[in-house]
């Protein structure tokens, strides 16, 4: 039973890092580490640990959306927009994917 259970949990975590769409943070990732957690009998152990893990990876990926923003101001002076619609023309015009920086390569 718990093999059973267990299998979308993995399928799910493998999957997680396609999503183009900025990470869920602390109720999404509490959310599946209770699940987890719960399954060897550690659920709010695993919800806390879920919640600090989902924090932190919304915290590097609006992190990353601030540099492509600058390194998108840097080649449009006067550009106006949210830094994440300039992130997201970076990324159009470069040909990059959220989350995945390559600007270290570019400089």
């Amino acid at each position: 039973m718990r093999l059973l259970l267990g299998l979308p949990l993995i399928a799910m975590a493998l999957a997680a890092p396609l999503a183009h769409a900025e990470p869920g943070g602390c109720l999404k990732y509490g959310a599946a580490g209770a699940v987890g957690g719960h399954l060897v009998k550690h659920g709010v152990l695993g919800a806390m640990g879920g919640c600090a893990t989902g924090m932190y990876k919304r915290h590097e990926y609006r992190k990353e959306a601030r540099e492509k923003a600058a390194l998108y101001d840097k080649e449009h002076p006067g550009a106006k927009g949210s830094y994440e619609e300039k992130a997201t023309a970076y990324d159009v015009e470069h040909s990059t994917q959220p989350g995945k920086s390559d600007s270290a390569s570019k400089d």
